[in-house]
């Protein structure tokens, strides 16, 4: 057996372990660090950042669902400037690969953003784009529903950086497979399958939605069929790495994931209730391999279809 059965490459960037902590869940890690050694990890992904800070959306912004949970927090961050300041050294000493989320409202905002993490590009891994946002300058229509805007402001990124760009890919399509190959055509180095699935819940009592921003985005063990189809399916006509999000709770999760094609994966609503959740899966993932002697790379796509 191998000195680290778990260790797996997304394109040229090496992790450690499979595991990623998924943007929006873990902050930049600092709340995390308190309950286990956050080097044990394969990447961290911040949380999703923007060119000026933002108080978010107001009201209520989470509600518990059946099986996963809807958010509208509305990219509440500290911008990125005092990302760089504050918190970017305290990632890259972490031990796990930094992961950047990059997130925007319109063409520029993504350019402004590239263009000044790029400047500290020693300290960063990869930049996860966020392509899930509403365009401001396209009537809010969502970037990552339009195969031409993806490779559009895919290939305007990659023209500003040689960093690995992960693009972040929206479920809320009617085929996946269309936008996947839209961030490849761009120049993406790898997709993150998926982000959450709209929805909604209202109170009964008051006939309003629970959230004040109406809907919301939907994670949890639910999503996860639809993530694992999402990702087989990408998986057969992309050329470039998946790393597979949504509804892992747990290491077999993990396994499926990458069986299905993801080289990586990403974990969030779950540590929510678990904080040291990836430490069990950690676990139970070397055991798994020790007991059927492999290395977790060699899950990858191994899908064997009727």
């Amino acid at each position: 057996m191998v000195s680290n059965p778990l260790s797996v490459n997304v394109g040229n960037v090496s992790l450690k372990s499979p595991i990623i902590l998924a943007s929006g869940t873990c902050n930049f890690g600092r709340e995390l660090a308190e309950y286990y050694d956050l080097s044990i990890l394969g990447g961290i992904s911040s949380k999703g950042l923007t060119i000026k800070p933002r108080a978010g959306n107001p009201g209520v912004r989470v509600a518990e669902c059946d099986s996963g949970m809807l958010n509208s927090v509305g990219l509440q961050n500290p911008g990125v400037d005092y990302f760089i300041e504050n918190d970017l050294d305290f990632m890259k000493d972490s031990g796990a690969a930094v992961i950047v989320n990059v997130a925007g409202h319109s063409y520029e905002d993504y350019i402004d953003m590239v263009t000044k993490l790029n400047e500290h590009k020693d300290k960063i891994d990869a930049l996860e784009i966020n392509l899930s946002c509403p365009n401001v300058k396209e009537g809010c229509m969502t970037i990552g529903s339009d195969p031409a805007a993806i490779k559009l402001i895919t290939s305007k990124m990659r023209a500003l950086t040689d960093l690995p760009l992960w693009i972040k890919l929206t479920p809320n399509v009617t085929d996946i497979k269309a936008t996947a190959l839209a961030a490849q055509e761009g120049g993406a180095d790898a997709v993150v399958l998926i982000n959450t699935l709209m929805g909604m819940r209202i109170n009964i009592k008051t006939r309003r939605p629970v959230l004040t921003n109406n809907t919301g985005g939907y994670s949890g063990p639910a999503v996860k069929p639809v993530a694992i189809r999402m990702v087989a399916e990408c998986s057969q006509v992309l050329d470039i790495p998946i790393i597979g999000c949504g509804g892992i709770s747990d290491y077999q999760d993990v396994v499926e994931f990458m069986i299905a094609g993801a080289s990586a994966v990403e974990v969030g609503t779950a540590c929510l209730i678990h904080p040291a959740l990836p430490v069990k899966i950690t676990d139970d993932l070397k055991k798994y391999c020790e007991d059927n002697e492999l290395t977790l790379k060699e899950l990858t796509g191994t899908l064997q279809r009727w």
